[in-house]
C-alpha cells in the first residue's frame, strides 16, 4: 500500500472541515433575537431612568417618550442642593473603599489555609462560611443595631465600614478559596526550597496571583456596598451621613413624590460604579470562571 501524502492528508481535513455542518439559519436567527431581547430587557430600566431625569416634574407624558419639550436639568440641580447626593454619593464612596479593601485582604487571609491545608476544621470552616452566605443582613438588623447603638458606632464611617465588610467577608472568601485552589502549588514549593517562609510565599507568590479573582471581589463588594440600603438606612440616619440610597429615598413621601430628581440621583451615582466596571471587566470575567477549569 501507498503511504499518503502530507498534501492529500490537509486537503482531506480540509474538505471535512469545509463539509462540516452549520447550524440551521431558524436556530442562528433564535439565538441572536434572544440575545437582543436580553440586551433591550438590560437597557430598559437605564432607558426610562433617562427619561425620568430630563422631564420636569409638570411633564405628566408616559415615561417611555422622550423629553420633546426640552431637557430639564433642574432636576440635576435639585438632586444635588436639595438631595445633597454629591455628600452622599462622598459617603457611599469613603464606605465603599474602606469595606473593599478589608474584605480583599481579609479574604484573602483567610482563604490562604483553606485552600491550602484541606483538614476537617478547615472543611468546616469553609462549611460555615458558605452557611453564612445564604443569611440575610435583615435577619439580625435587631440585634445588629442595639450593639451598634450601645458602642456609639451609629453615624460613623468606621462602625458602617465594619458591618459592611461582615456582610461581604463570606462571599469573598469563598471566591479566594475556589481561586487558589486552582494555582499551582509547585510555584510556592518552588519558592519554599528557595528559603521562603510561608509569609513570604503568600504575598510574594500567591498575592501577585490573585488579580483576577480580587477584580471580581471588588467588582462585588463595591456594587453591593454602593448600592446597600436597607442596612445603611438605619446605620446612617442623619442626613450629613447619608450614603446614595437613603438619600435617592428622601424625593419620595406618603404625600408626594419627586420622580425626575430621583431619577437624576440615580443617574450621578451610576457613574463611578460605571467606571469602576469598565476598567476591570476583563479580570472581573476570569474572576467569576476561577476554579471551574481545575
Amino acid at each position: 500500500m501507498s503511504a499518503m501524502s502530507p498534501a492529500s492528508v490537509v486537503t482531506g481535513d480540509a474538505r471535512r472541515t469545509a463539509s462540516a455542518p452549520r447550524s440551521p439559519w431558524p436556530a442562528r436567527l433564535a439565538i441572536g433575537a434572544g440575545v437582543l431581547l436580553a440586551v433591550l430587557l438590560q437597557l430598559l430600566p437605564f432607558y426610562i431612568t433617562v427619561t425620568s431625569a430630563m422631564k420636569a416634574r409638570s411633564d405628566l407624558s408616559s415615561q417611555w417618550l422622550p423629553p420633546f419639550s426640552g431637557i430639564h436639568w433642574q432636576n440635576f440641580a435639585t438632586a444635588i442642593e436639595q438631595g445633597g447626593i454629591l455628600r452622599a454619593i462622598g459617603n457611599s464612596a469613603i464606605v465603599t473603599l474602606g469595606a473593599t479593601v478589608l474584605v480583599c485582604v481579609l479574604g484573602a487571609l483567610a482563604a490562604y489555609p483553606l485552600a491550602r491545608r484541606p483538614t476537617i476544621g478547615n472543611k468546616l470552616v469553609l462549611a460555615g462560611v458558605v452557611g453564612l452566605i445564604m443569611i440575610p443582613p435583615l435577619s439580625i438588623l435587631v440585634p445588629l443595631y442595639s450593639m451598634m447603638s450601645q458602642w456609639h458606632a451609629n453615624n460613623t464611617y468606621g462602625g458602617t465600614i465594619l458591618v459592611m465588610t461582615a456582610t461581604q467577608l463570606p462571599l469573598a472568601i469563598f471566591l479566594y478559596t475556589a481561586f487558589m485552589r486552582g494555582l499551582p502549588i509547585s510555584i510556592e514549593e518552588a519558592a519554599s526550597v528557595d528559603g521562603a517562609n510561608a509569609v513570604q510565599v503568600l504575598f510574594r507568590v500567591v498575592v501577585p496571583m490573585l488579580k483576577p479573582v480580587t477584580a471580581t471581589v471588588v467588582i462585588l463588594t463595591s456594587v453591593n456596598v454602593w448600592n446597600d440600603y436597607a442596612l445603611s438606612v438605619y446605620l446612617m440616619r442623619s442626613p450629613e451621613m447619608r450614603t446614595i440610597a437613603p438619600a435617592t429615598a428622601t424625593f419620595f413621601s406618603t404625600t408626594s413624590s419627586d420622580v425626575g430628581a430621583a431619577a437624576a440621583a440615580s443617574l450621578l451615582s451610576a457613574l463611578p460604579v460605571l467606571i469602576v466596571y469598565l476598567v476591570l471587566q476583563k479580570y472581573f470575567i476570569k474572576g467569576m470562571v476561577a476554579g471551574s477549569e481545575k
